[in-house]
């Protein structure tokens, strides 16, 4: 029976979880859990990988203690990433995605190359939290003076791990700086954005290679996985013959389509979307939005409910009151989320929420419309329609959002896995080990393994009106 390790790391927390093949099903057992807490300091936001590397050394150590493992796989976040110097030694703690010091990057990427330009050559929307807009932030910073290379965030861990420094073409994708069509490096926009050549010196690699055994389990082998979080969650949908549309539930909500080949239009490009790689050459045109995040930094600021409480709270609250838009700068990084969720809800003459249970039903109703909103754009531009939506990660654990979000885009919803990222990780350990054959044969493995829960459309005036009033919250470029 193969067993495999899957080191999953989110923006709020971490894990380890194993994962064992038998008679075409998988078995996940979380291993090790823990909390992944950015530290600020005098010059910014930074995330304390030291003690990450730390706390996946004790969870990989601890898989390792219990029988054989036939590999491991790293997952992280997008768009962050170390420093090295030419001993590769790490200079400095990485900077973290929500620093403020990126906010006029997307500006000057727009003057050194043009916005149309780097959109058709690297797929990728602007964002600052971009990889591209961090390294544009730190022009002539003594950091970049003395970087020899840059690694993101999955691949430094593997190299910790291993010794062997590569770049996963999913992670990469999400940098803005890799050639969409090639899936290599961008060294015409690179050059551009006067960033240093040097620092993308590494081989670009498919999920699925073998990068080198581990330092401290020598009989252990490091896949590289899709090392972007998504990409994992993405390989995980438990998808089948029909068209199909994705919503990959967290922090962020990433609405969109896996296709064979990108979107590279203009009204791509002004709609936010973005082409990222996926597994097995597939794209995976998506657009990244504000997601449970706003409700995270509601629970933070009011410190004692859980997340269950609050949302059995918000069912019991009336429906399509105050909305707001989830992508409103606002809601970026505000001292205090309930207030600012209020104070817009006032300043755009929406009902003003009461209470506790009616501003997170305001966020909940509010991320269910943004989902319709992104997923017909998607179609819309991609010239596809999806007949089911897949809805993944955390957010698929919330039974009232999957509702809204069936009744709203009028299309099944079926949600689950929760841990789609790890469980996509253990499986494509699983195909690069000779243990399963294609995509599609993961995917039927996540299906018997971890079947759905299907929530099927309910559509009314109620709720249509409510998406009507949505729109007129967006901007005039976002509306159709």
């Amino acid at each position: 029976m193969p067993v495999f390790v899957a080191v999953d790391l989110g923006a709020e927390s971490g894990r380890v979880v194993r994962g064992s093949l038998r008679d075409g099903r998988l078995t996940v057992e979380e291993l090790h859990r823990f909390v992944n807490r950015p530290v600020a300091v005098p010059d910014g936001l930074h995330w304390d990988v030291l003690a990450l590397f730390a706390e996946l050394s004790a969870g990989i150590a601890a898989a390792a203690a219990a029988g054989p493992v036939d590999g491991v796989g790293i997952d992280t976040w997008g768009n962050d990433f170390g420093l090295l110097d030419r001993a590769g030694g790490l200079i400095g703690n990485p900077w973290h995605y929500r620093d403020q010091r990126t906010r006029s990057s997307a500006d000057l990427i727009a003057a050194r190359v043009g916005a149309g330009e780097i959109y058709r050559t690297t797929g990728t929307a602007p964002l600052p939290i971009n990889t591209a807009s961090q390294l544009v932030a730190m022009e002539d910073s003594p950091q970049l003076a003395a970087a020899e290379r840059l690694v993101l965030l999955p691949d430094l861990f593997g190299y910790w791990l291993t010794g062997r420094p590569v770049t996963e073409q999913t992670i990469a994708s999400t940098s803005q700086l890799l050639d969409v069509g090639t899936r290599g490096w961008a060294t015409g926009v690179i050059d551009k954005l006067g960033i240093p050549r040097r620092l993308f010196d590494f081989e670009v690699v498919p999920p699925g290679s073998a990068i080198g055994q581990l330092r401290e389990h020598p009989d252990i082998p490091l896949w590289a996985v899709a090392g972007h979080d998504t990409a994992s969650a993405v390989t995980a949908v438990p998808a089948g013959p029909a068209p199909f549309g994705y919503l990959s539930s967290g922090t962020w909500s990433l609405v969109g389509l896996e296709l064979d080949a990108p979107v590279l239009t203009e009204e791509a490009r002004l709609a936010g979307f973005s082409n990222e790689a996926g597994v097995d050459g597939t794209i995976r045109f998506l657009r990244n939005g504000t997601g449970l995040w706003l409700l995270q930094r509601c629970r933070a600021a009011w410190r004692s409910p859980t997340y269950g409480e609050l949302v059995a709270a918000a069912e019991r609250a009336p429906g399509f009151q105050g909305l707001v838009d989830p992508d409103d700068p606002a809601f970026v990084s505000p001292r205090d989320m309930p207030a600012q969720l209020v104070a817009s809800c006032r300043r755009a003459g929406q009902p003003v929420p009461a209470d506790r249970a009616a501003v997170v039903r305001c966020v909940l109703d509010s991320l269910a419309c943004k989902h319709r909103w992104s997923l017909e754009r998607a179609e819309r531009l991609a010239g596809r329609r999806a007949e089911v939506l897949h809805m993944v990660g955390g957010g698929s654990a919330n039974p009232l959002l999957c509702r809204l979000t069936a009744d709203l885009t009028g299309r099944p919803v079926l949600a689950g896995p929760v841990e789609a990222t790890a469980v996509g990780n253990l499986l494509v350990q699983a195909r690069a080990a000779g243990e399963l054959a294609s995509l599609g044969e993961i995917r039927e493995v996540v299906a018997r393994s971890l079947p759905p829960r299907r929530y099927e459309p309910r559509p009314s005036e109620h709720s249509e009106a409510a998406y009507r009033r949505f729109l007129t919250l967006l901007d005039s470029s976002d509306k159709f």
